[in-house]
C-alpha cells in the first residue's frame, strides 16, 4: 500500500511543477538588459520608468552591458494626450392651428363670422463637452540570448490619482514580471528538491527516539 501512495504522491508533484521550457528559463534570468524602446517621442522616458521599477523589484541586476545580461528587454511604448468630444442636441416642438369661417352678404343684411387657433412650442438644448484624456500603451518581452521569447505582455493605463500612465503602465507591468519570476523560482527548486514540499519525512535519529522510548 506505501509503494502506491508514495507513486501517487510523485505523479502529484510532478504534474504540479510542470512548465513550459521557455517558462523555465525565466528562473535563470538574473541579470538584465534594457534595450531602446520604440514608440513615441516618450519611449526614453518610459524606458527609464521600467529601470526604475526593475531596480526597486529587487529580483533582478542591471546592466548596461548586452553582453552580461542573461535576458534583454525589448519592445515599444507610447504616451498618449488627447481631445474627447461629446455632444447631444435634444429638441421639442408642438404645433397646432385651427380655423374657421362663414360669410354671407344679401341686399339688407350681412353676416361674417371667423374664428382661429393656432399653438406652437418649441424647445431646444445643445450641450458640447471636451474632455482631455491621457493614454499610456507598453508592450515589452523578455528575449535569452539564444533570440528565444522568455516572457512578454502588453499593458495600457489611464494614469491613477497620484501616478501618470505611464508610470502605471510600467508598475503594471513589473507586478506581473515579479509575480511570474517568482512563481518559476519557486517550481524550480521544487524541481530540484520534490522532498522539500512534501512535509514530514523520517526524524533526523530514529534510532535514540527509539531507545529513549525503550527507556
Amino acid at each position: 500500500m506505501r509503494p502506491l501512495v508514495a507513486l501517487a504522491l510523485f505523479a502529484m508533484s510532478a504534474h504540479a511543477v510542470e512548465v513550459r521550457p521557455a517558462e523555465a528559463a525565466l528562473a535563470d534570468v538574473k541579470r538584465i538588459f534594457v534595450d531602446q524602446l520604440g514608440g513615441g517621442k516618450t519611449s526614453d522616458q518610459f524606458r527609464d520608468m521600467l529601470i526604475s521599477a526593475i531596480q526597486s523589484s529587487g529580483l533582478f541586476t542591471l546592466t548596461e552591458n548586452p553582453e552580461r545580461a542573461d535576458a534583454t528587454l525589448k519592445g515599444s511604448g507610447d504616451d498618449l494626450i488627447y481631445n474627447d468630444l461629446h455632444s447631444s442636441s435634444d429638441s421639442i416642438g408642438v404645433h397646432a392651428n385651427a380655423g374657421s369661417g362663414s360669410s354671407s352678404r344679401s341686399l339688407n343684411s350681412g353676416v361674417s363670422s371667423n374664428s382661429t387657433l393656432g399653438l406652437g412650442v418649441t424647445d431646444s438644448e445643445t450641450s458640447r463637452e471636451e474632455e482631455r484624456r491621457h493614454e499610456a500603451t507598453g508592450s515589452v518581452r523578455l528575449v535569452s540570448k539564444d533570440g528565444d521569447i522568455i516572457w512578454s505582455t502588453t499593458q495600457e493605463s489611464g494614469g491613477g490619482k497620484f501616478r501618470s500612465a505611464m508610470a502605471d503602465v510600467a508598475d503594471k507591468i513589473m507586478r506581473q514580471l515579479t509575480d511570474e519570476t517568482r512563481r518559476i523560482r519557486a517550481l524550480a527548486a521544487l524541481n530540484r528538491d520534490p522532498q522539500s514540499n512534501q512535509g514530514g519525512g523520517e526524524p533526523a535519529n530514529p534510532k535514540g527516539k527509539e531507545t529513549a522510548l525503550n527507556k
